[in-house]
């Protein structure tokens, strides 16, 4: 219930504030930034009620499902005793799905080679060099009018 009367109160102050925003809008004192702040308080004032329908379907669907139970129809006693070990197979949470090989956050293992330099490579890294010295001396120039 405290959920309910939080957000119904929220709702409600969301409304003041936009009405009074307007109201400021339109006295002398006003501007165009109390206009956008008299449609922006609606704006939160929906997020707030759709959060709240959210939350209520969010329940309702767990409640519900707790009502019904298992889901799964019971297995015959002859389906059990080819498969003893059923429960024990199925794990209570799911597993993380750990990726092979390094990590791209780990440092490079001393076991892995530095990576090849090719003529492609060294081309560029002459043309980035040649574009940071032409902006040094651009800034140089700037610097000095």
């Amino acid at each position: 219930m405290l959920w309910h009367v939080l957000t119904l109160g929220a709702m409600v102050t969301c409304g003041f504030l936009s009405a009074w925003q307007w109201h400021r809008a339109g006295s002398a004192m006003g501007s165009a930034l109390n206009v956008g702040y008299g449609l922006q308080w609606p704006v939160f004032a929906l997020f707030f009620g759709a959060m709240w329908w959210r939350m209520l379907r969010m329940e309702a669907t767990r409640l519900q499902e707790a009502a019904e139970g298992p889901t799964a129809p019971a297995a015959p006693e002859e389906q059990r005793a080819v498969v003893p070990d059923a429960p024990a197979l199925r794990s209570p949470e799911p597993r993380p799905v750990i990726p092979d090989g390094p990590s791209p956050f780990t440092p490079r293992p001393a076991s892995v080679p530095p990576p090849v330099v090719t003529e492609d490579d060294e081309r560029d890294d002459r043309a980035l060099a040649e574009y940071n010295q032409m902006l040094a001396q651009l800034a140089a120039r700037d610097a000095g009018d």
